[in-house]
């Protein structure tokens, strides 16, 4: 029999930390359900990275050469002023991944999903285009109301459903409480390769000196691209992050008379087959978990994209809160006391480099748009060796 035979156990969020997590409960015997708000796994998103332990967590799970294999392998990138003139190329690092001759993997989000969604197998339950409306939980159980009007209760309820966490919401309190916004959006869509990149990444940054502009890349062995649309908004952005037209306007707004191929950018950002955006923002909570149910990702320590490490962080706590369930002999007030207990130190650590991470950023934006490539890459040098202590910190145990 296997260690958590029988635990029932719903997990809200089929990105990349709740499949994650989903696979190792299922391989420790747990019999676990995925509820996902979307009609399917999203497509689109960011090219995200995978870092560090999180290449390991990969390879246990059997992945990591499909990964290996899906990653957008950019060859450099270039920084171009207003009227799409070159002023700095690199063939060493990216925007977006960072140092090139890391062993760490870039790979679209929607790509990585559907890689940990189809590891876990036929025995995961996945219940798409429905949410949970309520959560009534006990000594002995959490008693779980979808939006379709189904109820079923679990043993354990995983919040693994992002920066605007649902499970969160119901179960701490408004997102407001634990939010902190980091003065920058961005908004990523796929669109046509209409530069003709290949396999390279071209930026343009508006003036002024924050990270204002736009970044495009090829994806899918240059088939497609994938652009980015950044803004810094003068006070924190009141918006509905469900509402998908209303924050296009928002980004379209903002970024109206930017120079070089920014309007046709956001033209075809009208039209994108997908279309995410939020703010950079951080969750910070005291506790990751209540009673039977715990956070995990971006739903408990959001770092924000500019961590470079929230896909590392949500695969490596999957791993850990799993683990910790089967140390534990499926005793949950352990399990989350030690999940917490392992993994806080190097969370604080990846969202304390968030925040040095736009300040360094900012200080390359100046390099680059000066054209001094000397002072670019002797800053990216030194900024890519601290971040990589930080990102090889955390080692993981064997459950």
């Amino acid at each position: 029999m296997s260690e958590l035979s029988g635990l029932r156990i719903l997990i809200s969020g089929a990105s990349v930390a709740g499949p994650a997590a989903a696979y190792w409960l299922n391989r420790y015997g747990c019999a676990v359900t995925v509820v996902e708000r979307a009609p399917s796994i999203r497509p689109g998103g960011q090219a995200i990275d995978v870092r560090g332990p999180a290449l390991d967590v990969a390879a246990r799970m059997g992945v990591l050469e499909r990964l290996r294999a899906k990653a957008v392998g950019m060859r450099g990138m270039s920084v171009v002023d207003a009227d799409g003139a070159e002023l700095y190329r690199s063939t060493e690092r990216t925007v977006s991944g960072g140092d090139l001759s890391s062993p760490d993997l870039e790979i679209l989000r929607d790509d990585l999903a559907l890689a940990l969604v189809e590891a876990g197998g036929a025995e995961i339950e996945y219940l798409f285009d429905d949410s949970i409306a309520a959560l009534d939980q006990d000594a002995d159980e959490v008693r779980v109301t979808f939006d379709s009007g189904l109820r079923r209760p679990f043993d354990l309820v995983v919040g693994a459903d992002g920066l605007h966490s649902n499970v969160r919401r119901l179960s701490f309190g408004p997102t407001e409480r634990f939010l902190r916004d980091l003065g920058t959006c961005t908004a990523v869509c796929t669109v046509p390769n209409f530069l003709g990149l290949d396999h390279w990444q071209v930026m343009h940054q508006l003036p002024g000196g924050g990270l204002g502009g736009a970044m495009v890349m090829s994806a899918r062995d240059n088939t497609e691209a994938r652009v980015y649309l950044m803004f810094d908004p003068e006070t924190p952005l009141s918006y509905d992050h469900r509402d998908v037209p209303a924050q296009k306007e928002l980004v379209a707004r903002a970024l109206a008379g930017g120079g070089w191929h920014l309007p046709r950018l956001l033209e075809l950002m009208r039209e994108a087959p997908d279309f995410h955006f939020d703010a950079a923002a951080q969750i910070h909570l005291d506790s990751w978990s209540r009673g039977r149910v715990v956070l995990l990702g971006d739903a408990a320590y959001c770092g924000s994209p500019l961590s470079g490490q929230g896909t590392t962080m949500a695969m490596v706590g999957a791993y850990v809160l799993a683990g910790e369930l089967k140390a534990a002999a499926g005793d949950h007030t352990a399990a989350f006391a030690a999940y917490e207990d392992d993994l806080r130190d190097y969370v604080t650590a990846n969202q304390e480099m968030a925040v040095w991470n736009m300040a360094a950023r900012r200080a390359q934006i100046a390099d680059e748009a000066s054209g001094s490539a000397e002072a670019a890459d002797t800053r990216a040098a030194a900024d890519i060796e601290s971040f990589a202590k930080i990102v090889s910190s955390y080692q993981l145990r064997p459950y």
